[in-house]
């Protein structure tokens, strides 16, 4: 079992100073089947780690990262570091995820860009990077690659699962595929399966990098990358994270820099300054074919597809759940929220489900987690305390 990458001095609050590990599995001839029919392999992970895992192995916690994030979740990877990890507000001593009580867990999803295996990553058959011919993934193969990383740090089972998003996405498929696995399940501003609306705004963004010329099929490692279509995609995305209250609160119709409309086609509004910023700054640390391959696992996504409704997919789920969404969030609306909790009760199965007040959007999650942490450490000690049983 390895030791929680931990290191340095640690500040109030913080895991402090940690380093990202790698694993790797799925050499040939042991690929991973995927739910399309083909394999992959090999596969690393990247994954980071936070607290002390107990000697009953009844600690563990997975935190599923959402669309952009990465294994680095909580804490600093040098001292100097401008911004802590994508979770550091939920993650560390005293904090929802007390890595005082709890041995958290983080990787970056298959797909990605930040150390685990994607369309970046040289394919061994060929020695290229895989571009297009990367295969595409589902939700379901994300949590099977991370079930495998469970495997390798020795943990027969997690306290519980949590993510946001996408992250809501894996952890209610954890509680199908691994039901044995799993003792607590908290899907936040999620989705059995997004709608229409939220397929059109993937749909627009991958549309943006594929006709940048740049992309090339796909093939443009080594060569100028597809930056603009990237950028842009970025920008329809972000819109959708925000709310509109939100978005009057930050910006309103305040122009940028200026007093009186130019009567042209500059950027003049604070918010396109914003969203120009969002996208460029995007483009800097993700990979445009990931954004491709993960927003397609998101659409693809339908529990109830595969087993005729959703009540039907839920049936043989064995942990509690806590459902979390937001008033704001019209990507993923509360109603979809109710909608899995509706399903898990006529399972008789034990859930929870709070609505939060928030004008952040689907942003919520990541911005505003006073309500939710606190909701969040209440469900995790009950849990603990009465071993998480049905």
């Amino acid at each position: 079992m390895p030791e929680p990458d931990r290191s340095g001095p640690a500040a109030p609050g913080s895991v402090g100073i940690v380093r990202t590990q790698a694993f790797s599995f799925g050499k040939p001839p042991d690929e991973m089947p995927l739910e399309s029919g083909k394999k992959l392999g090999p596969i690393t992970l990247a994954y980071e780690t936070y607290g002390r895992l107990t000697p009953a192995k009844d600690n563990a916690i997975m935190v599923l990262s959402a669309l952009s994030g990465d294994a680095h979740a909580a804490g600093l990877h040098a001292a100097h570091d401008a911004k802590p990890g994508w979770w550091d507000n939920m993650i560390g001593p005293g904090k929802p995820l007390d890595t005082d009580r709890y041995f958290v867990i983080c990787s970056n999803l298959i797909g990605g860009c930040m150390g685990s295996t994607g369309p970046s990553s040289v394919n061994p058959a060929t020695g290229k990077p895989y571009g297009l011919s990367f295969p595409v993934l589902t939700i379901r193969d994300m949590v099977d690659a991370e079930c495998r990383l469970l495997d390798h740090l020795g943990i027969p089972a997690l306290l519980a699962v949590i993510g946001g998003s996408i992250g809501g996405m894996q952890a209610l498929q954890w509680a199908i595929s691994y039901p044995d696995r799993v003792r607590l399940s908290i899907p936040i501003a999620a989705s059995c399966r997004p709608s229409a609306q939220a397929i059109a705004f993937n749909a627009v963004g991958r549309h943006a990098i594929m006709s940048d010329p740049d992309w090339r099929g796909g093939d443009y490692y080594g060569k100028k990358p597809p930056s603009g279509g990237l950028s842009l995609a970025r920008m329809v995305g972000h819109i959708t994270y925000l709310s509109e209250a939100s978005m009057h609160q930050k910006f309103g119709r305040r122009l940028q820099e200026k007093e009186a409309y130019g009567y042209d086609f500059t950027t003049e509004f604070e918010v396109e300054s914003y969203l120009h910023h969002k996208g460029d700054h995007f483009v800097k640390r993700f990979d445009a074919n990931s954004y491709l391959f993960i927003t397609k696992a998101m659409d693809y996504f339908d529990l109830g597809r595969a087993h005729g409704t959703l009540r039907k997919a839920l049936a043989g789920v064995a942990s509690k759940f806590l459902v979390l969404s937001f008033t704001s969030d019209w990507l993923f609306p509360s109603v979809q929220s109710k909608e899995i909790v509706t399903a898990l009760r006529q399972n008789r199965v034990d859930v929870v489900y709070q609505e939060i007040e928030s004008d952040h959007g689907h942003d919520s999650f990541l911005v505003q987690t006073g309500d939710m942490g606190r909701l969040v450490s209440s469900f995790l000690a009950q849990g603990m305390r009465r071993g998480g049983a049905r």
